[in-house]
């Protein structure tokens, strides 16, 4: 069992941080829950925080690959979908805590989504979700995300796609959230964030919602300065 745990953590967790914050973030990058968009969104964030000063995890959770997405090989066997994903983060989250006092996630796009899962949970302190993928229902849904996250045949279920429809369960958010996104974004639909902001708005939850004209999609911390906004925010709450 301690063998099992430690290659988990030596494949979930990349800790690059060489001295220790009371603050630690874990980053999902995005990927549609089918790869990690690590070299855009995963590695520059660990690295633009550390330099700020705190603690930063690439949180390598289970997608269910390239091959499977292509092929359609879930038809025949399990692979990796929900709820693979969020047991992968309850993990990151429980390890975090060991060492810091503060654990928050950032998560891009599907990574969004995990990250806003988290936010369901006693798991971390706020998230931020950045052009999130949130509902797995028309007339909105990134089908592709929905397939990577419930597979072949479970993506028809309805009731699975409302239980992670998350502008559906806002009133189950128990930290704080940040969003983000821009109306141009041509992969993830803009209403995305609305639908959470709204959800998030009608429950009394609190968070911060930006949105922005131009900017697109998959930009990581490149574009609009968001993450010293994101970091002033959570200072101030």
């Amino acid at each position: 069992m301690v063998i099992w745990i430690m290659l988990f953590l030596s494949w979930c967790l990349t800790i690059d941080a060489q001295e220790k914050s009371d603050t630690a973030f874990i980053v999902c990058p995005g990927g549609s829950y089918c790869w990690l968009d690590v070299k855009h969104e995963g590695d520059p964030t660990v690295q633009a925080l550390q330099e700020k000063g705190y603690d930063a995890y690439l949180l390598r959770y289970r997608v269910s690959g390239i091959f499977a997405h292509v092929m359609h090989s879930r038809l025949f066997y399990r692979g990796h979908q929900y709820p693979d994903a969020l047991e992968d983060i309850r993990k990151a989250i429980q390890e975090a805590r060991k060492n810091h006092r503060v654990v928050g996630v950032i998560g891009y796009s599907a990574g969004g989504h995990l990250a806003l899962l988290s936010a369901m949970e006693d798991g971390p302190d706020f998230v931020a979700a950045i052009y999130p993928v949130v509902t797995m229902r028309k007339p909105y849904v990134h089908k592709r995300s929905r397939r990577g996250l419930l597979g072949e045949y479970r993506k028809y279920n309805k009731t699975m796609q409302d239980s992670l429809s998350l502008e559906r369960r806002a009133t189950e958010i128990k930290v704080p959230v940040f969003l983000l996104n821009c109306k141009d974004d041509p992969v993830v639909d803009y209403h995305h964030s609305v639908l959470m902001d709204s959800a998030l708005t009608a429950a009394h939850k609190e968070h911060l919602y930006l949105q922005y004209e131009e900017g697109g999609h998959g930009f990581g911390v490149g574009r609009h300065d968001w993450l010293n906004r994101f970091l002033k925010w959570i200072n101030k709450i």
